[in-house]
């Protein structure tokens, strides 16, 4: 299964993802696109396989993918503080992969019926529902 962690900032959300993701599916290919070099190498000391920086990387790895995870903001077109161009959140959102979206109420876009649950149960939920795809 090759996996596509997208994340942005100081990629907390991607360097949790990525250490759960290799711990509970260590077959899994990973794949991390930062949006700054600061969220790439979160995500590469986490243990990702391979990892690039920027608007054309998430394009061309969205293309391969077969899950692309990341928060929701990767779906919409300057989140992440303007970090996810437009042109990002089209290449994810038009990908053929599977999206597993992390419903985080940040940077103004709020996920009703989500509620307030600590990223670690977010991140733990997403894992389990990864290590199921993995089985199919």
């Amino acid at each position: 299964m090759n996996i596509l962690v997208i994340d942005g900032q100081g990629g907390g959300l991607g360097k949790l993802l990525v250490s759960g993701i290799k711990a509970a599916i260590p077959q899994a290919d990973v794949t991390c696109v930062g949006t700054n070099s600061i969220a790439t190498a979160a995500m590469i000391k986490a243990g990702a396989d391979r990892g690039a920086t920027g608007e054309n990387a998430a394009v061309v790895c969205s293309r391969t993918a077969d899950v692309i995870v990341g928060p929701c903001g990767i779906v919409i077109a300057d989140a992440l503080l303007g970090e996810i161009t437009p042109k990002m959140a089209v290449a994810v959102g038009q990908s053929r992969a599977k999206r597993l979206l992390i419903p985080l109420d940040l940077c103004d876009n709020i996920v009703v019926g989500a509620g307030a649950r600590p990223m670690s149960a977010l991140v733990e939920e997403a894992v389990k529902k990864l290590a199921e795809m993995s089985k199919e």
